[in-house]
């Protein structure tokens, strides 16, 4: 084939596909043609080596094929998982991700916002904590593990059933003693209900279930304290703990450990993400997993989805238990 000179155009395009200059304007455009042309459209694309100019395209349909991604941190590795997840699903489908990193500031997560209403990108995908967030209910927006109203779509893990799940397989594994413990963000989330299925668990069975909430200002020291005022003899007061999230179980089986106690031997413990070691592949604790991939695309697919007229505004996906060493399995 002969080298060509210069980078290939629409016309060269419709030269070698053999159809008129419009039709592949529609194609590149995603306006429908027959299957015929479009198959030949980009067969003549692909040969010829057309790259489709995705900015001048977005200024003709107002549509920049970018989506923003709020995280407030992407050291943790649920975010981290989250952020891998929602780029494969919008490459998947010819977009781009741009990432931004919050830091837990509510200005930062506002400026965000911003971006749709300057048209900088297509919509954006949120796990924020500013509970003053102003979304625009004609914003293309999705929000990840936040409820803010009925007209903001909001994707989540069965949280309330994951704190359940956790609480049937103490049970099964023989505990009689459980308590709860949460550390975390002052801002209402889905993550909350964690606590709740939990409880809600021995409730129905007319046992008694401990509980110790506290916010990420508090620090880990009351935990440590908390843990260390209930031994007596050698022995905790709990023989079944469950953690609000993965990182917590990890920090808690520490303290366990210098107080003398044995995990799993003495004491239980169930963590919530379903996180794993980067280098084995191991899961850090026993845990309630949740489905990040699927998190991933669903917030996608609800974020793309041409008539979002009826998106339901709330979408909680199931989870699952993964025993982990720190549970008697």
């Amino acid at each position: 084939m002969k080298q060509r000179d210069s980078a290939p155009t629409m016309k060269d395009v419709a030269r070698e596909a053999g159809v008129a200059l419009g039709t592949v304007s529609k194609v590149f455009n995603d306006i429908p043609v027959g299957e015929d042309y479009r198959k030949r459209v980009e067969e003549a694309a692909r040969r010829l080596g057309y790259q489709v100019n995705s900015y001048a395209r977005g200024l003709k349909t107002n549509r920049t094929c970018s989506v923003a991604l709020i995280l407030p941190d992407i050291t943790h590795p649920f975010f981290s998982a989250l952020a891998q997840g929602v780029c494969s699903a919008l490459a998947a489908r010819g977009y781009r991700t741009i990432l931004s990193i919050t830091a837990y500031d509510p200005e930062a997560e506002q400026k965000c916002i911003q971006m749709v209403r300057q048209n900088k990108v297509d919509g954006i995908i949120g796990l924020t904590y500013n509970p003053e967030l102003d979304i625009d209910p004609r914003l293309p927006y999705v929000s990840i593990d936040r409820y803010f109203s009925p007209s903001v779509p909001c994707v989540a893990s069965d949280n309330f059933g994951g704190g359940q799940l956790a609480a049937e397989k103490l049970l099964e594994l023989g505990c009689t003693r459980p308590l709860f413990l949460r550390i975390g963000s002052r801002v209402p989330g889905e993550s909350d209900k964690r606590g709740d299925g939990f409880e809600s668990v021995f409730r129905q069975r007319g046992m008694v279930c401990a509980a110790l909430r506290l916010n990420d200002e508090d620090g880990l020291e009351p935990i440590r304290d908390f843990l260390a005022g209930h031994m007596g003899g050698g022995r905790l007061d709990f023989d079944g703990i469950f953690c609000v999230n993965d990182a917590l179980a990890v920090r808690v089986r520490n303290f366990l450990t210098a107080l003398g106690l044995r995990v799993p031997e003495d004491v239980q413990l169930i963590g919530f993400d379903g996180l794993r070691h980067f280098a084995t592949g191991d899961f850090y604790c026993s845990t309630i997993v949740q489905p990040v991939g699927r998190l991933a695309e669903t917030g996608v697919d609800m974020l793309l989805r041409e008539d979002r007229s009826n998106l339901p505004s709330l979408v909680c996906l199931p989870v699952t238990y993964a025993p982990g060493g720190t549970t008697k399995e």
